[in-house]
């Protein structure tokens, strides 16, 4: 299927006015190219466009750091030149040095965490006295005892009144 795909590829090259430019290799053996505005044999105008071709060519096999970020930077056009090996290189060491200075902060960092009481504070005596949504919130808990704001209250005394006048 390979070469029947390789032979297809380039009688369409032949045919389209396609140009490939190679713009460069990366670290990883990936080949970058540029091909340039064109019109196509029915008059159309098509855009430029920027292309990988991958050193390991099975699609299953990619993963996210099989393309240097400066090179995918180029090819999702968030820069108009592409990089040079000398920027890569550099990038690279300045990735590595971070790494270092990063990882040595988090040690610092965790030796210094170390718990010591005289700058911890004393805990909190916390008092739970109901939910915010229930009536009495802020206020005295409800007594179970009966409590009246009239001085004649009776418990016992009040009887409903008869059925005549709740049916209406």
């Amino acid at each position: 299927m390979g070469w029947w795909r390789g032979l297809l590829r380039s009688v369409w090259g032949s045919l389209s006015k396609e140009v490939r430019e190679h713009v460069g290799t990366d670290h990883l053996g990936n080949k970058y190219y540029y091909i340039a505005q064109y019109k196509n044999w029915r008059g159309q105008t098509i855009r430029e466009k920027r292309i990988v071709e991958a050193a390991n060519r099975k699609e299953l096999d990619y993963e996210a750091g099989d393309i240097p970020t400066e090179w995918e930077a180029w090819i999702r056009r968030t820069r108009k030149t592409p990089p040079t090996m000398e920027e890569i290189l550099k990038n690279e060491k300045y990735r590595e040095e971070i790494k270092i200075k990063s990882k040595d902060f988090y040690e610092k960092d965790k030796v210094s965490k170390e718990p010591s009481e005289e700058l911890l504070p004393s805990p909190a005596a916390t008092q739970i006295k109901g939910h915010a949504a229930a009536p009495y919130f802020g206020k005295e808990e409800p007594s179970v005892a009966p409590t009246s704001t009239g001085q004649t209250f009776q418990p016992g005394s009040w009887m409903p009144e008869d059925n005549k006048r709740q049916n209406h």
